[in-house]
């Protein structure tokens, strides 16, 4: 279940409840019984497991993952070659 962030806009209360997604937003401040508002925050994402990290997918000698080919030199046009007539 989240945790919602809640401050009241009359007495400045500020607290955080576990409420479920169904749930209804709470509307009265405990300390005051004045108007509160729902303070919204970045969400925090932790990937946990293998898989998600660059260094997962590599053993223990170095990189699985070949370097990319280096370009081949660009090929310089022959200087046209007069034609007898």
């Amino acid at each position: 279940m989240p945790t919602y962030a809640y401050a009241c806009k009359d007495c400045s209360h500020a607290f955080e409840i576990v409420q479920s997604f169904t749930d209804s937003s709470l509307t009265s401040c405990p300390e005051c019984q004045g108007t509160l508002r729902k303070k919204f925050n970045s969400v925090g994402v932790v990937f946990k497991g293998s898989g998600f990290y660059r260094t997962d997918s590599r053993d223990a000698k170095g990189s699985t993952v070949s370097p990319a080919p280096a370009p081949a030199p660009a090929a310089t046009p022959a200087p046209a070659a007069a034609s007898a007539s």
